[in-house]
């Protein structure tokens, strides 16, 4: 079934073409490998890319990863067949993740920060055995600004996510053209056109991550009071202004 375009399709596309353009995002002879989890992000990303890889004036090429992390129950058998039918290849990665956390993990450390680095080196690895040279993550508008809150409050850091910085590998560079998209049009968006959706099946999925719940419901009614505010914060992060903070590196006192 092909995507409907409507004004949201245009909207998506809009927006993931302008981050694309102010952060240089993609360049001629790029190789990039799309991190594909079966979630609606990940589909809405991947789809994204390929409809503007057609038009786009520079020419690069897009190959789908997709890392089993090896819990029972994962239906990667939906995100392959759904990227054959839609003409894409997808590298279906197998992994042993699920049984290294249980032997490996720390008691009392995070299974999902854990299970992240994990499956993100995994992610490297394959990226580099295609040949790629970027990687594009599925990060949208609101996890950028979740991110930022959540440093702040919880971390003492003023920092978010980049939509273009070098990998922890040095070798690829990762980017994320979905900074401009807010989630809730992502998720419109996958319902309209029936993505397969997934979960990775993973026994603590929900149970731990209670600090960004409470972001997220912040943030919800925080909107509900001022609809502008999310693309506020998202405008911060792109107006740094150093000489109004008290970080010593950045300047003598």
């Amino acid at each position: 079934m092909p995507l409907i375009k409507d004004k949201l399709f245009y909207k998506i596309k809009r927006l993931t073409g302008r981050a694309i353009g102010d952060f240089n995002l993609i360049e001629d002879g790029d190789h990039i490998a799309v991190a594909v989890s079966g979630g609606k992000d990940s589909y809405t990303l991947f789809h994204m890319l390929e409809i503007l890889r057609r038009r786009a004036p520079v020419s690069f090429r897009l190959t789908l990863i997709n890392i089993d992390p090896g819990y029972p129950g994962y239906r990667k058998e939906l995100i392959e067949e759904y990227a054959r039918a839609h003409g894409f290849s997808c590298r279906m990665v197998c992994t042993n993740c699920a049984a290294i956390i249980e032997q490996k993990r720390t008691p009392g450390s995070s299974h999902c920060s854990f299970c992240a680095r994990l499956r993100r080196g995994v992610l490297y690895t394959q990226a580099e055995k295609e040949g790629c040279n970027k990687i594009a993550l599925g990060h949208h508008l609101d996890d950028f600004i979740e991110t930022l809150l959540l440093n702040q409050f919880y971390t003492g850091t003023l920092a978010a996510m980049s939509p273009k910085l070098l990998a922890d590998n040095k070798q690829h560079t990762v980017i994320r053209p979905l900074v401009y998209v807010e989630e809730a049009d992502i998720a419109c968006f996958s319902s309209r056109n029936h993505f397969p959706v997934i979960g990775c099946s993973c026994p603590m999925c929900g149970e731990e991550d209670l600090q960004r719940t409470r972001i997220k419901a912040l943030l919800g009614q925080l909107s509900r009071e001022n609809p502008g505010i999310k693309q506020s914060l998202i405008s911060a992060l792109g107006r740094v202004e150093p000489r109004h903070l008290m970080d010593k590196r950045l300047k003598t006192f």
